[in-house]
């Protein structure tokens, strides 16, 4: 079942959560490296949890990670790391932690390399999935297939997110750039 017809299927706060991200960001391309790498860790933190879980713990996380930004992530130091573990807010996972640090590292690199995070990922463009998964294990960490294929239809680069009888699936189509509709 789509994302699209599971939201219609829901009701109350739980509706009104996953509608907002549904029609507002789940699918629309994403050009600030900062908001890519937040999309990134919250991917990784959902693995073996629920969206919900993730949509409801958001503002924790971006409070926690200073807003996703990468320069500061990646200069965390050991009390930013027990910092991160003693937060109830977000999920306290020693491995998630670990690779939301060594990650924001890669991209900088990346962006040293390509200009941006953003750049380095349309330079891979167009890939299948399995392709995509190979490339990001060779930069980062805690990336397996369903983090990978999520991550990048989250943020336009993987069919997916809408069916085309969704109403946001056109405004969705619409922001992408030319090159990445095909």
């Amino acid at each position: 079942m789509s994302y699209c017809i599971a939201i219609e299927n829901m009701s109350g706060e739980r509706k009104e959560l996953h509608k907002a991200y549904h029609d507002q960001l789940y699918g629309f391309p994403i050009h600030d490296d900062n908001a890519l790498f937040g999309r990134l860790i919250l991917e990784i933190n959902q693995a073996g949890l629920s969206w919900e879980t993730i949509l409801k713990k958001e503002p924790a996380f971006k409070k926690a990670y200073h807003q996703y930004n990468i320069k500061k992530i990646a200069a965390y130091n050991t009390a930013d790391f027990e910092r991160l573990m003693s937060n109830p807010g977000i999920i306290r996972n020693r491995l998630k932690i670990q690779a939301a640090i060594e990650n924001a590292k890669a991209i900088l690199q990346l962006q040293k390399e390509y200009g941006s995070f953003e750049k380095w990922i349309a330079f891979h463009h167009p890939k299948s999935k399995e392709e995509w998964v190979k490339v990001f294990k060779q930069y980062f960490k805690f990336t397996g297939g369903e983090i990978v294929n999520e991550f990048l239809m989250s943020i336009g680069y993987l069919p997916g997110a809408h069916v085309e009888t969704c109403k946001i699936y056109k405004r969705v189509i619409k922001q992408k750039p030319a090159w990445l509709k095909k």
